[in-house]
């Protein structure tokens, strides 16, 4: 019966590829001589999922097909910086994203803790130099650790890793080529493209590419940046500029406009004027004109104050770009087989399944318009995709109430709505606010200032109360919005938090303890433990 099974499903798959390529139709002479281009594979390049993308949603997509027993291939292919700096499998979250920026974040707090160390009778010099060399080596030794267990992982489960760049020759077909220029051709029943983003270059300012980096190259660097310029407000630039500040380097933020555009607008001010009260110089309400390389390797750079209406000059060591990013859409000629992307982000097109515009084609991740560009929605879509494909499930992605943390030197975590989404959404009428300042027990031996540490909690006004947003500005602000997220997400209410009794001291429990609203006008800092 077995036998009988696969004949018919092999003879199905056979008229499937006639219908597809319609050999010998009027008009298809392109198609017939692909199909007798790609009639002399080997079944060992056909799939049943290819994957065209080595990043977070990727991997976990084709890990997950693979569970399933189905045949499956990953295809990736890093294209260098500007700069020349490549990197391994994983993608940007393991190679130039989180993983890196979370260690010199973790850094950069360790020289914060040694001024912080002779209040508590550590006899420790607070000005001790950071060695650059040595933590850089150090976290690019585990970023190699990681691309190699992402490659065993794969060998594991029998995906097959092409180290290639792949573009479309039609529907079900994918080309790349390997780095001695040799040919291959994979064919796929499904396609799912998780390319990424890769960091924008500004295209007005002169000297931007020959002479900036970005956080695709910030991380693989040998020697200190030293005196730095980071250009954008985005939450990349405020953790980079962040912790290069806190490794003791002078580090400037330049900013067009607002800081960390869609978070809540007034606790990203708060991130940035704790920054600036530590160390970190701002350029506010400026703009890039020129970057010229001078003879001692240093750049001057030329920028335009808005605020004042003058041009102004300095020289850096180093100008990182950190205004956005661009999907990495144009490689893939996906206009051959008629995946449409949105005409200004050039992001690919998706319904709530993940499908594009081509039936059997799927887009998850920064590539895909609408999506939050955060690693672990990438791996949850990549997962619930691959288990709708080949494990009979209908569960979709639910990208509400994803919660997030920007690991600035002072951290902000949030999940659900900002304050300005909320009232746009249900007007100010209609929302409570709870608020409080407060001081973590960590500061108060060594006096630090917590003048911007901060929680707020957006609520419906009406009925049960439920929460809409959550915010805090904290040390391990990650953490304490971790545990938090799954009350929202389940739909808690205002009332169940009260009854929530919370774990002292610590200052995730202030939290539980918030009761003073906005609209009252009452003072709001926590004055006792």
């Amino acid at each position: 019966m077995a036998a009988v099974a696969l004949a018919a499903a092999c003879a199905a798959s056979r008229r499937s590829w006639r219908r597809l390529f319609r050999c010998g139709a009027p008009g298809s002479r392109a198609p017939c001589r692909l199909l007798c281009a790609t009639r002399g594979l080997s079944d060992g390049n056909r799939y049943d999922l290819l994957v065209i993308g080595g990043g977070s949603g990727g991997l976990a997509c084709a890990k997950e097909a693979a569970e399933f027993g189905k045949k499956v291939a990953v295809m990736d292919y890093v294209v260098p910086s500007p700069r020349g700096t490549r990197w391994g499998l994983g993608g940007t979250c393991v190679n130039v994203g989180c993983i890196p920026k979370k260690l010199m974040h973790h850094a950069a707090l360790l020289g914060g803790a040694l001024v912080d160390a002779h209040h508590y009778g550590w006899d420790v010099a607070p000005s001790a130099p950071h060695n650059w060399q040595q933590m850089a080596e150090a976290i690019q030794n585990h970023v190699k650790s990681l691309n190699w267990g992402h490659r065993v992982q794969l060998q594991e489960r029998n995906v097959k890793y092409f180290n290639i760049h792949g573009s479309f020759v039609n529907e079900h077909t994918v080309r790349g080529f390997t780095k001695a220029g040799k040919e291959t051709l994979v064919i796929a029943d499904h396609i799912v493209l998780a390319t990424g983003g890769r960091p924008r270059y500004p295209e007005d300012v002169e000297g931007a590419m020959e002479y900036g980096i970005t956080s695709d190259d910030l991380f693989w660097l040998k020697e200190s940046p030293g005196k730095t310029l980071v250009v954008g407000a985005s939450y990349v630039s405020l953790e980079c500029a962040g912790f290069l500040t806190g490794l003791g380097l002078d580090t400037t933020v330049m900013m067009r406009s607002i800081p960390l555009r869609g978070f809540d607008q007034q606790m990203a001010l708060l991130v940035t004027d704790y920054m600036e009260s530590h160390g970190t110089k701002f350029l506010k309400h400026c703009t890039m004109k020129k970057l010229e390389k001078l003879e001692n390797n240093r750049l001057r750079v030329t920028w335009n104050n808005h605020e004042v209406g003058t041009e102004e000059t300095s020289v850096f060591d180093t100008v990182m770009w950190a205004i956005g990013r661009v999907p990495e859409t144009r490689r893939l000629n996906l206009d051959k087989v008629g995946v449409k992307l949105h005409p200004d982000s050039q992001k690919i097109l998706v319904n709530a399944s993940e499908a594009t515009s081509v039936a059997h084609i799927y887009a998850i991740g920064d590539i895909t318009e609408g999506r939050p560009e955060l690693t672990p929605t990438a791996i949850m879509a990549g997962k619930l995709l691959a288990r709708r494909l080949f494990g009979q499930s209908t569960e979709l992605m639910d990208y509400d109430n994803v919660a997030t943390t920007v690991f600035t030197p002072l951290e902000y975590g949030c999940v659900g709505l900002s304050e300005e989404e909320a009232e746009r959404r249900y007007g100010q009428d209609n929302i409570e606010v709870y608020h409080a300042y407060y001081k973590p027990l960590e500061f108060t031996v060594t006096e630090r200032d917590s003048s911007q540490c901060y929680i707020k909690m957006v609520c419906l006004r009406e009925r049960d109360q439920r929460i809409l947003g959550l915010h805090f500005i904290g040390p391990n602000a990650g953490e304490v919005i971790q545990g938090f997220a799954l009350g929202i997400k389940c739909g808690a209410t205002y009332p169940q938090m009260k009854k929530t009794v919370g774990i002292h001291p610590t200052s995730a429990e202030e939290v539980t303890k918030l009761w003073i609203t906005k609209r009252s006008g009452l003072p709001a800092t926590v004055t006792s433990c």
